[in-house]
């Protein structure tokens, strides 16, 4: 190939995000089939992703690992939303994406426990439509043997509060994909607290961290399903 055409390709990859330009690039390749797994939920190519899924998880892989790509898929459509490139309506598509790609996966992530190890009542935060993240933790902590409750997206501070009375969880979760979700987060803990709420806090999403954890007040964090789980076991004191 010229130069001409590697610096039109430098020049277009500089434009897109980091992880973007590592699956295109990949795809110039011969990139596999994680490579175009992660690449075709990202662009919300619906029958692509289910294909894929299905590939994967006959050929044995381990479904932790399809929900990590699962991740990785959302971070680039939470970025691409927050350019102005995705809309809300793209968020509940991949929305629809992830439930059928969870459909596949249920039954391999382990068999529901009979003894409940705790109750969680979940929830994308006001202004964040987003409930991908949200909806492999649900799976994930059922897996476990929690009972949780699930109120929805786009749900302000006094819905958590009506919840959290209403089901006296041991943890409330707060989820959300957007930077701008950190505030409805804050504004939520504050609401729950002043509420009389006792139990645990805990805040997920992609643009959580520490000091997103400390700012809003909640109890921990986790930026990843699989983590967020472990943290919530780790807070109700089971194993």
């Amino acid at each position: 190939m010229s130069n001409l055409f590697y610096i039109k390709s430098f020049i277009f990859l500089s434009q897109l995000t980091l992880i973007e330009s590592f699956f295109i690039f990949s795809k110039l390749h011969g990139g596999d089939t994680l490579e175009e797994f992660v690449q075709a939920l990202a662009d919300l190519d619906e029958a692509k992703t289910v294909d894929l899924t299905k590939k994967r998880v006959d050929s044995g892989e381990d479904p932790f690992t399809i929900l990590e790509d699962v991740r990785k898929a959302t971070d680039i459509i939470g970025k691409r939303f927050e350019e102005g490139r995705y809309f809300v309506s793209d968020l509940i598509m991949a929305g629809e994406i992830l439930k059928q790609v969870m459909e596949i996966l249920r039954p391999l992530l382990g068999e529901k426990k009979a003894e409940s190890k705790g109750k969680v009542v979940i929830g994308s935060v006001e202004g964040d439509v987003h409930d991908i993240g949200k909806n492999i933790v649900i799976a994930l902590l059922e897996a476990e043997g929690f009972e949780v409750v699930d109120i929805g997206v786009d749900q302000p501070p006094e819905a958590f509060v009506e919840a959290a009375n209403q089901h006296n969880p041991d943890v409330v979760g707060l989820s959300g994909l957007l930077t701008e979700a950190i505030e409805s987060m804050k504004r939520t803990v504050e609401a729950l607290r002043k509420a009389g709420y006792k139990g645990k806090i805990i805040i997920g999403g992609g643009r959580t961290s520490e000091e997103a954890k400390e700012y809003t007040g909640a109890d921990d964090w986790a930026d990843d399903a699989a983590v967020g789980v472990r943290k919530i076991k780790a807070l109700v004191g089971v194993e």
